[in-house]
């Protein structure tokens, strides 16, 4: 067995047999494993888990199979889900004044009260102009709708400098700051849009249950390290669970 003692956390010993043989216990991991084995989570509780995440993030086709397959009701119409849709789906298409002018519609005041937000929706644009290779109308559209931000909060103007910055280089994506080009840029922005439109609607949380979970597991990971704990780590781009060094 395992037990904090002189040895520390961690420590194994060989177990002896009726033979006398030494029989080497399984490892922190394997132990790990088995306890997590032994647990069952309800097949019900897993489905409103998975529904949760469709409905929030906006997955309208696979939850409408998923309701159909699973036999679970979504909880709401999802119907509801198809102006968060389309603004998320303009914005991971680039389309950016089409995806702030469906919000100024949906929410008219949203965008007035979350300046900051906006700031990201414009920096965005300007990101697919330099994108297009737009250089004037790029310039144009910086001098006019994101310098004076800039002076007034050094947030902005760090963000604004990183994003023109593209425009000092032929090839903008080996650059330093190419990741402002990649797709998950774009996701970035979508994703903090759809939390702020979920609030605007009241909705019970901006973040799905999956996420926060996830968010949690993080923070108990990263608690266990600052205090050197011995633990089996997972690595959630792979889902392995890893024997602790």
């Amino acid at each position: 067995m395992y037990s904090i003692g002189e040895g520390g956390l961690g420590s194994s010993h060989p177990t002896m047999s009726a033979g006398g043989v030494g029989r080497e216990e399984p490892s922190i991991r394997e132990e790990w494993m088995q306890k997590i084995g032994d647990i069952r989570m309800p097949r019900a509780a897993m489905n409103k888990l998975v529904m949760n995440y469709l409905i929030t993030e906006g997955f309208k086709d696979a939850a409408e199979r998923f309701q159909e397959e699973a036999g679970i009701s979504a909880g709401q119409d999802l119907g509801m889900l198809d102006n968060r849709i389309n603004i998320r789906d303009s914005i991971q298409a680039g389309k950016i004044e089409e995806a702030i002018s469906l919000v100024n519609q949906l929410h008219p005041q949203l965008l007035d009260n979350d300046r900051y937000l906006l700031f990201h929706l414009q920096q965005q644009h300007l990101i697919e102009l330099i994108r297009e290779q737009k250089i004037e109308e790029a310039l144009q559209y910086a001098a006019e709708h994101l310098a004076e931000r800039g002076e007034e909060d050094s947030t902005v103007l760090q963000e604004l400098e990183r994003t023109l910055a593209l425009l000092a280089f032929d090839d903008p994506a080996s650059c330093p700051f190419a990741d402002l080009l990649a797709p998950a840029h774009r996701q970035q922005v979508a994703s903090k849009l759809n939390a702020a439109i979920l609030m605007a609607e009241h909705a019970d949380s901006t973040q799905s249950k999956l996420a926060v979970s996830l968010k949690m597991l993080l923070w108990a990971q990263d608690e266990l390290d600052k205090k050197r704990v011995r633990y089996p780590h997972m690595q959630l781009s792979t889902g392995q669970i890893e024997e602790p060094k």
